[in-house]
């Protein structure tokens, strides 16, 4: 699904337009960020939370030549359902 197909979701289940659809994706999009920031942990009851995690720096290999490189270390979002949404899927 593209993001357009969700906003065009969003509005049809909540009754809004495709504007107002968009711009509530895109402020939730926003306050998820900005709170990950902030304190790097985000629970939505039913549905999931979402984490900051660090990975280390590590050694990976070049796939054309073989040859070894560093990966550098750096932050990454995760993300674990809940058990609302497992149920949801199953």
């Amino acid at each position: 699904m593209t993001k357009a197909e969700l906003i065009g979701a969003i509005a049809g289940e909540a009754g809004i337009t495709k504007a107002a659809a968009g711009k509530a994706l895109d402020a939730f999009m926003g306050a998820v960020a900005k709170e990950l920031k902030k304190t790097g942990k985000l629970g939505l009851v039913g549905f999931g939370t979402f984490s900051v995690i660090k990975r280390k720096a590590r050694e990976g290999r070049n796939p054309q030549t073989g040859k070894a490189i560093k990966i550098p270390a750096k932050k990454v979002v995760k993300f674990k359902a809940g058990k609302g949404l497992g149920d949801k899927v199953k």
